[in-house]
């Protein structure tokens, strides 16, 4: 997924991040709400990560902003406001969820896959593609009992295609899924990758459709 996270501490930043990197989405994250405005505009966000308290406003009048123009981006407020009519204030403006601080990264870590699936239209974590067993909240991947390995670039291709399995996704759209701003993007990275999917899961796994991009085949 792509992940827009909005927090003004950087040492919490910095966490949050690495450990949703590592999770395999690509995160951008920002200090303020002038800056989280600016993002949200220039990029399709699938997610943000909200903090309530900013040095220059609160988060819950940006995510009543989102709601009043119709988006749909999935929000998880972080807040160290651990009172029930903050919590309650947070879900009625529009979060999907709302964590308090301090917090362990692998409760957040699950959340943020527990509000993509219900995005995506499939809570069930368990996916099955032909011999393939797919746990999408493990991250694990078996065939016959044994485990396919994949990068954290690979799962989030995987997933990518998953949610959307009945469309055709465009390079440009994948892209956008794995890399975040500052990252630096070569011209067939998202040809690479899927190279590398299609030997470890098989060569029949993913549908290249000339011109348009890649399609997950269900009829395996």
């Amino acid at each position: 997924m792509r992940v827009l996270l909005v927090e003004d501490d950087p040492l919490l930043g910095q966490a949050v991040r690495d450990q949703i990197t590592r999770d395999g989405h690509s995160t951008d994250c920002v200090g303020s709400l002038g800056d989280a405005r600016r993002y949200e505009q220039a990029a399709n966000y699938d997610l943000i990560l909200l903090d309530l308290m900013l040095p220059d406003g609160r988060g819950i009048d940006f995510l009543r902003e989102l709601r009043a123009r119709g988006s749909t981006v999935a929000v998880i407020i972080l807040t160290a406001l651990d009172q029930v009519t903050s919590r309650i204030a947070g879900l009625n403006a529009g979060a999907d969820d709302y964590l308090v601080k301090p917090f362990d990264l692998s409760e957040l870590s699950a959340r943020v896959n527990a509000v993509a699936r219900r995005y995506s239209g499939n809570p069930n974590p368990l996916v099955t593609l032909g011999d393939l067993e797919i746990d999408l909240a493990a991250h694990s991947i078996k065939r016959d009992g044994q485990d396919i390995s994949l990068t954290a670039s690979e799962w989030a291709l995987l997933e990518a295609l998953i949610q959307r399995q009945d469309s055709i996704l465009s390079k440009a759209q994948l892209e956008e899924r794995l890399y975040s701003f500052s990252d630096e993007i070569g011209s067939n990275t998202i040809e690479v990758h899927m190279s590398r999917l299609r030997k470890k899961m098989g060569a029949d796994l993913i549908e290249t459709i000339r011109g348009l991009g890649y399609r997950l085949r269900n009829d395996r």
